[in-house]
């Protein structure tokens, strides 16, 4: 009686790991697996709702027909990484753009990629990984693409050299990627960073959108079980990195950027970014922009913002 209560527990016990382990997965698979993929950026349908769509557009069409050097490198982990880069101009500083989750390089980067060729900068726009032309199958939140972020800087410390200042702009994922990279050993040609949107850590990005999307889910067991999936499958922790804690041991100049409307990062995650941030700081905020579309809300106050950054970031280098 005895062993077949035991063996009748044991099963249930298998069964119950069986079904967490299996829920893991599904959350796992639904929000962090995504297998890299060609760009499908349907400029008409991502314009026509906005005020802004005309510019949109236009910066689009222009940014399709630049002529581009398609490079790749090796993460540390071995996943290829691929970018395109766009010369302007010999000498120039060079801007390395790092997309949002599930996005686009030539999506994401468009505002900055039009301002920079407009201040006459060379960019770089890699894909992150298991996005566009480079490898893998798992969205880590910045934990491994802030070493991808490190890997592109040294492969342009390698190719444009010590005289060539470097700098790092990135919107939503993107933004905390840069911010994440920041504490890292980058080259001292990095000159300053641009952070969009950013938020404060993978763990609180992940529980606010959880709330958001599931209202009636309890956050917290299902974010419990996520972190087992990630864990489990696709080998990161999101408890393991927090951007304030890297910009707290940062000696790399921040711009902050965020939309006093957006509703999937909120302005309040970069406040806390800035206010941890150790180094030479500013925090700008967009009136009424929402999410990653702060440049086209306004791109004069966007542009002034940036473009006296760059400045002074190299006035004091």
């Amino acid at each position: 009686m005895k062993k077949g209560r035991f063996m009748a527990a044991g099963a249930a016990a298998t069964a119950a790991a069986a079904s967490v382990v299996g829920a893991a997965y599904g959350i796992y698979r639904f929000w962090f697996y995504h297998a890299a993929q060609p760009e499908a950026i349907d400029t008409e349908a991502l314009a026509k709702p906005l005020p802004y769509g005309e510019q949109l557009k236009k910066d689009a069409a222009a940014l399709a027909d630049a002529p581009c050097e398609v490079v790749r490198i090796a993460a540390d982990d071995g996943t290829t990484l691929a970018a395109r880069y766009y010369h302007h101009a010999d000498g120039a500083p060079l801007a390395i753009i790092f997309h949002g989750y599930k996005g686009f390089a030539r999506r994401d980067g468009m505002g900055g990629y039009t301002l920079c060729k407009q201040l006459g900068y060379n960019v770089l726009l890699p894909d992150q990984r298991s996005h566009g032309a480079s490898g893998g199958h798992t969205i880590t939140m910045g934990l491994k693409e802030q070493y991808d972020c490190r890997a592109w800087t040294r492969w342009a410390y390698d190719r444009f050299g010590p005289e060539t200042p470097l700098f790092l702009m990135g919107v939503s994922m993107g933004a905390s990627t840069v911010l994440l990279a920041s504490a890292l050993d980058l080259p001292e040609t990095v000159r300053g960073i641009i952070a969009d949107c950013g938020y404060t850590s993978p763990r609180e990005i992940t529980r606010k959108v959880l709330l958001d999307q599931s209202p009636r889910l309890p956050v917290s067991p299902v974010y419990t079980i996520g972190r087992l999936g990630t864990r489990l499958f696709g080998h990161f922790d999101p408890e393991k990195a927090d951007c304030r804690k890297a910009v707290a041991k940062t000696r790399i100049p921040i711009l902050f950027i965020h939309g006093d409307a957006d509703a999937f990062v909120p302005w309040q995650m970069s406040r806390e970014n800035y206010e941890a941030c150790a180094s030479k700081k500013k925090l700008v905020l967009i009136h009424g922009a929402g999410h990653a579309v702060a440049y086209y809300v306004d791109i004069p106050a966007y542009a002034q913002a940036v473009t006296e950054f760059l400045q002074d970031c190299l006035a004091d280098s």
